[in-house]
């Protein structure tokens, strides 16, 4: 199994990028091979950062031959997709959302259709709009006809809309056994 997270934080060694590893080191306990794309920089790779809509339908020509281009490719062999952000504005980083916006070939293409995806928010109080960038990131992926995932396993309980976190996330131990609980619906389903 192969897993793409996006690590929509644009901090170098943010909480969104810990809470990812987290996740990936028990996938990959499990057997699975993981890889975190940082999105601010591979947006920023293309010519411009954000969606113009240069073409309809999207031919791509904004992207090619960028890291963007090369992270997109990632995500359609990926048997998985974990998504993080950063809570701004109550709501998702704006690489995250520009990284999306971009990807109106892959949607034309169908090509993450099924494809199941975990989310992860962290806000910086414990009631600091995890659940609506939760509920934005699911948005964005059930637009690309994604599976959506929460962080219910049987070893643990119902679960939720995503691991959210209040930072710093390594002192957050409940975001932590969610994490495990993610990983642990990727890997095995209930």
């Amino acid at each position: 199994m192969y897993i793409v997270g996006l690590n929509g934080s644009p901090r170098k060694n943010s909480n969104v990028r810990f809470l990812i590893e987290k996740v990936f080191e028990k996938c990959e306990e499990l057997g699975a091979k993981t890889e975190i794309i940082d999105v601010p920089a591979v947006v920023s790779s293309a010519k411009t950062p954000f969606c113009t809509v240069c073409s309809t339908p999207c031919s791509g020509v904004c992207y090619k031959g960028t890291a963007l281009e090369d992270s997109f490719e990632k995500m359609k062999r990926a048997d998985t997709i974990v998504m993080g952000s950063p809570v701004y504005f109550g709501s998702m980083s704006a690489q995250l959302k520009a990284l999306f916006d971009k990807s109106r070939r892959l949607r034309a293409e169908m090509a993450l259709i099924g494809k199941p995806c975990g989310f992860i928010a962290v806000g910086a109080s414990r009631f600091g709009g995890q659940e609506a960038t939760l509920s934005a990131m699911h948005a964005m992926a059930l637009v690309q006809g994604m599976t959506v995932l929460g962080t219910g396993h049987s070893q643990f309980d119902a679960g939720h809309l995503g691991v959210s976190s209040q930072q710093p996330s390594e002192k957050d131990d409940y975001a932590l056994s969610r994490c495990e609980a993610l990983a642990l619906r990727i890997m095995g389903g209930d």
